[in-house]
């Protein structure tokens, strides 16, 4: 027998094209995301195509591990929705397959794939961002590309502001010029105003050579008294030329940052390299906190309490120790020779205590201070050592999740399942960056903020395999519309039409006894139990007993409406329209368990709202027994006359009084 099946391979196939193309979907944009988030810093840089293919290959590199967990699910959705939609689930299902072990060759894969996308963290992605970091800031320094347009100042070029009225594509020529010259200082500022000129670079691109024509140049020549207020008559050079040069300093290479300046990040570190990190600046940190321990014992034996030790006598404090317990220290002191010399003393030595525990708090504050930026470089370390383990995570609570969501919705295609999948990787998002974050400042254990995503979704992964597998309707829109229909009280009304083929006719003799009975029974309960009244609280959670005389009135209700509605007569079926579908349990305990009756009196929010309810439909439950007596009771007048035997006839208004 071979170990990988027909049916497996059909599955595997189905999975890993949808999968391929998902991937690179949800590649592309991420790195258009992250592209967004530099673009303003990065354009018009006049960067070469293979720095830039370069730049695009790294974040390509850096992106795979968050777009593989996305792309599994997608994937999973897709193709297993197409497989139900297909009716392909359905027909391996009836030839006994669970749903379990058509997902087995995709989950491996999917469980292969996260063995994979752990390494590819551990093993490339970190030098992938350690280039991809070195060259983002490299292309955020360099100098932008020279592009000067018309009508308005131009500042790029250092100590230039330069205005062009008009300039010639062609030609490169500018004119209407005028440059605000900068570079010696704005006290020494120089303008130039000329009727045109030209701009080009060198071929060393270090410098730029500005030739203009037909202008002039004018500059302060009071540089002290430049820009102040109430001067004047200052001193200026004016200079008319035909020709003039500016030699520019402007260097437009790209100079690449050297990257062993950014090896001490954390996204550019494997994990034993996290690992030996963590331990070497806890190390570090142990030992300045034993420092700093040790320097705060010596600090102890203060100067004022060494003053007090070696002034204060000792038969001069026993006596004051005396006399301070029964009338109190100020007291002492002011009424005593020996209290009047210590005052001084005492006021002296507790100025020092002060002050000495002043320096020591401002000095452990600034130790302190230096201590929390180690502490955050640590808990940063910490973060990506767990990354590496939760996103590789991902791709198999994902695929546990997408896959089951597939085979229940059975919708393929990018309509619906982009739109879970989405949704899905949002909220995995959200927590994840949340929760992450917290634990980076510090304010949740680190262990707890980099795996509550990962606990939150895998076990709805699990729910949504083990529904799926039994078939249970999970995603059923009418199952849930009934169930709040039914919390809330709504109903809808009857509609009995006319049948046209009629086989059995209903038994009005039979049926005219059964109505009366009904109605009679109807009217006692109402009478008997009191439904206007609120109910017991006590009895409702913690004596709860079932009341099944509703649910008997109830049953035999529909079954007079089942056998009427083959009736030929229109004003019979109105009536039976009339009456109300009620409800037979809502008015009494909530559940059927009594631990769960207990447990929601105890919770009191709950309880009362639950109570609430049952008063609700108690007196729903009061007015619809009047309606039914009131509407059966129309309805026994109107079958009597069907009635046709004597005897029957009897029997009836006997029966119609009894009711009345």
């Amino acid at each position: 027998m071979r170990f990988v099946k027909k049916m497996d391979l059909f599955v595997l196939r189905k999975f890993l094209l949808i999968f391929f193309a998902a991937f690179f979907v949800t590649l592309f944009v991420f790195m258009m995301e992250f592209t967004w988030q530099y673009v303003d810093k990065l354009i018009g840089k006049g960067l070469t195509l293979d720095v830039m293919a370069e730049f695009f290959w790294h974040m390509a590199v850096t992106t795979v591990p968050m777009s593989l967990p996305l792309s599994v699910l997608l994937a999973s959705l897709i193709s297993f929705g197409n497989m139900g939609e297909k009716l392909e689930l359905l027909a391996m299902k009836a030839a006994g397959i669970s749903l379990v072990r058509i997902m087995a060759p995709a989950g491996v894969f999917a469980i292969g794939l996260a063995c994979i996308s752990f390494v590819f963290q551990n093993k490339w992605a970190p030098e992938a961002q350690l280039k991809m970091r070195a060259l983002l800031y490299s292309m955020q320094q360099t100098s932008p590309a020279l592009e000067i347009p018309e009508g308005v100042f131009y500042n790029g070029v250092p100590g230039f502001n330069l205005f062009v009225e008009r300039k010639d594509v062609v030609t490169g020529k500018l004119y209407g010029l005028m440059v605000y010259k900068t570079d010696q200082g704005f006290d020494k500022a120089q303008i130039v105003v000329a009727d045109s000129g030209r701009m080009v670079m060198t071929e060393d691109k270090l410098h730029l050579v500005l030739d203009i024509w037909d202008g002039e140049q004018f500059e302060n020549l009071n540089a002290s008294q430049a820009g102040r207020m109430g001067v004047r008559d200052q001193p200026s050079d004016r200079e008319t030329f035909g020709y003039k040069r500016f030699i520019i300093d402007f260097d437009s290479n790209f100079d690449r940052m050297d990257e062993d300046l950014l090896r001490g990040m954390a996204t550019t570190k494997n994990l034993t390299q996290l690992q030996q990190t963590i331990d070497s600046v806890n190390a570090e940190l142990d030992s300045l906190g034993r420092e700093f321990y040790g320097d705060l014992m010596k600090r102890m034996p203060t100067t004022a309490h060494t003053i007090g030790k070696k002034n204060v006598e000792k038969g001069a404090t026993d006596s004051l120790r005396t006399r301070a317990g029964k009338v109190g220290i100020p007291q002492v002191l002011k009424s005593s020779p020996e209290g009047e010399k210590l005052e001084g003393r005492l006021l002296t030595a507790l100025h020092l205590a002060r002050t000495d525990v002043a320096s020591a708090k401002a000095e452990l504050e600034w130790r302190g201070s230096t201590t929390k930026d180690e502490e955050r470089f640590v808990r940063t370390h910490r973060r990506e050592w767990h990354r590496k383990f939760t996103y590789s995570f991902a791709c198999i609570f994902f695929f546990f999740i997408g896959a089951p969501l597939g085979a229940i919705i059975r919708k393929g295609g990018l309509g619906m399942p982009a739109v879970i999948s989405v949704i899905i990787f949002l909220l995995y998002y959200i927590i994840d960056n949340s929760s992450a974050k917290m634990a980076r400042n510090g304010s949740w254990n680190m262990i707890y903020g980099m795996w509550i995503s990962s606990a939150v979704l895998a076990p709805t992964g699990a729910w949504l395999t083990y529904k799926a597998n039994n078939d249970s309707v999970v995603f059923n829109i009418d199952a849930y519309v009934a169930l709040l229909k039914r919390f809330f009280g709504f109903r809808s009304a009857r509609h009995l039409m006319p049948k046209e083929v009629i086989i059995d006719e209903p038994d009005y003799t039979r049926l005219c006894a059964e109505v009366g009975s009904l109605s009679a029974d109807m009217k006692r309960y109402a009478d008997s139990q009191r439904l206007y009244l609120a109910p017991s609280y006590i009895r409702m959670f913690f004596r709860s007993a079932p009341d099944d005389t509703v649910a008997g009135l109830a049953g035999r209700m529909e079954a007079i409406v089942e056998e009427l509605s083959n009736s030929r007569d229109y004003r019979e079926l109105h009536l039976l329209n009339r009456l109300p579908q009620m409800y037979a349990k809502s008015h009494t305990s909530p559940f059927h368990r009594h631990s769960l009756n207990v447990a929601c009196g105890i919770l009191l929010p709950v309880g009362l709202l639950l109570w609430l309810r049952a008063w609700r439909f108690r007196l729903r439950l009061l007015a619809d027994l009047r309606q039914c007596s009131k509407v059966l009771s129309e309805l026994l007048g109107r079958m009597s006359e069907k009635v046709e035997s004597p005897a029957d006839k009897e029997e009836l208004d006997m029966t119609i009084t009894t009711t009345e």
